[in-house]
């Protein structure tokens, strides 16, 4: 099982790299792996860098299974925008409330590097943007408005 890396490692907020094309064998297992230690964790999302890969590489929960997205990317948001609680495997216990847009055009390759673009709305929209986000460096808690639960571990995980 791959562990997960906790706050406040620094490859949490470092920008994780492209993954070179074609995919290999290696980024294959990545992926697979990932989905198995998304779902051994009861998590709905997962990036690279939370298993200390600073790779462009995420993996979401969707209604029809685990998606793999290499060198995932955000083509387009709406504008109508939406606050949601959020957490984290890489921070335990803590949540708060971040507003992002509820749709987003989403561009990347499949693990047989086939390039997708599609609509991702509500859930999987937000999914896809944290993980997204954790490849650039960025924590849900840089975002939230408010935290709703696990304020006084902000101090031990050294975010604030």
């Amino acid at each position: 099982m791959l562990p997960l890396v906790l706050v406040p490692q620094p490859i949490l907020r470092q920008v994780a790299k492209p993954v070179e094309l074609p995919i290999t064998e290696e980024v294959q297992r990545l992926g697979r792996d990932m989905i198995e230690a998304m779902v051994h964790y009861h998590g709905i999302g997962l990036a690279a860098p939370q298993v200390n890969q600073g790779v462009r590489l995420i993996v979401i929960a969707t209604v029809s299974g685990p998606t793999v997205c290499v060198n995932p990317e955000i083509v387009k948001s709406s504008w109508r925008k939406v606050n949601f609680e959020e957490g984290c495997l890489s921070i335990p216990n803590v949540f708060g409330l971040v507003r992002r847009p509820e749709r987003v055009l989403v561009h990347y390759c499949n693990l047989q590097g086939e390039e997708r673009e599609e609509w991702l709305v509500e859930l999987a929209a937000r999914v896809y943007q944290h993980e997204v986000d954790h490849l650039n460096g960025v924590l849900f808690v840089d975002r939230a408005s408010k935290i709703t639960a696990g304020r006084e571990l902000l101090k031990d995980y050294g975010l604030v």
